[in-house]
């Protein structure tokens, strides 16, 4: 007994250690930024903006490029082919990739020299120093939280429930989106919500794609190189209040939601 006691001490003390290690830096920041800085600071317009400007360029991003995330976690999750472990690890590679070499590479296919970058022109849109092309840098290295995340959830549907609904007729498209994707909901906006503030927090990729306009951490990250710390710091603990707000509010979506249960009987098909 003495000896269970000892190790759940010991647990608590471990977990404690690396609670305060994430919590210390964030008390400190808020700490030492006084009212008068922090309210004169989110009273700017060029924060204001940069704010707004990142929140709806990352929501933007990850709600265009869900159309055909979803789809491909799906096909992922149901088929096996050759190559299907080369496919998943070329998904995760923007995780481990560092963030500036990921710019650099996605530079080059959307610059006017690239192939993108080309066709956007042939419309009369240049993509570097443009929100899309924030968009799509901010897309790049948070796409795998999106697929992985809805794949795990697809494959958790039970495979005989959408079995079943084909042998009573129901389209492969009627099965998708009355059982395999009501029941892998909950997943995908976990995986939506991760993208989109994986999304909203990149600044390596973006830096380079990107100086102007500038979103929330390019902001931060020039006034801390132009004027340091203290000027810095208001801007920084702006920005978490406010992803904090917006993140909170995503994740109590799903929460509050009743999840449509699908119809398995054999009148619906």
């Amino acid at each position: 007994m003495r000896e269970n006691s000892l190790f759940r001490w010991i647990l608590l003390a471990l977990s404690g250690m690396v609670l305060m290690f994430i919590i210390a830096p964030l008390a400190g920041m808020f700490f030492h930024t006084g009212a008068a800085d922090f309210f004169s600071t989110a009273s700017e317009s060029e924060v204001q903006k940069s704010i707004w400007l990142t929140i709806w360029v990352a929501f933007a991003g990850t709600l265009f490029f869900s159309i055909g995330a979803i789809p491909l976690a799906w096909f992922l999750a149901r088929k096996n082919f050759p190559g299907k472990s080369i496919v998943q690890g070329i998904i995760d590679l923007p995780v481990v990739l560092p963030h500036t070499a990921a710019g650099i590479a996605l530079l080059g296919f959307i610059s006017r020299e690239g192939f993108l970058g080309k066709v956007a022109s042939a419309a009369g849109l240049d993509l570097v120093n443009h929100p899309s092309g924030i968009a799509l840098a901010m897309a790049f290295v948070s796409l795998p939280f999106l697929i992985n995340s809805a794949r795990e959830g697809f494959a958790s549907v039970p495979e005989r429930l959408e079995k079943a609904a084909l042998n009573l007729g129901a389209g492969q498209a009627r099965v998708f989106f009355t059982i395999s994707l009501p029941l892998a909901w909950r997943s995908i906006v976990s995986g939506f919500v991760m993208m989109f503030a994986r999304g909203m927090s990149e600044f390596g990729a973006v830096v380079i794609i990107a100086y102007h306009p500038m979103v929330a951490p390019v902001l931060i990250y020039e006034r801390f190189g132009s004027f340091g710390l203290k000027y810095a710091r208001p801007a920084a603990v702006l920005f978490i209040i406010v992803a904090l707000a917006v993140f909170v509010t995503l994740r109590l979506i799903p929460s509050g939601r009743k999840e449509k249960k699908p119809v398995h009987d054999a009148e619906a098909y």
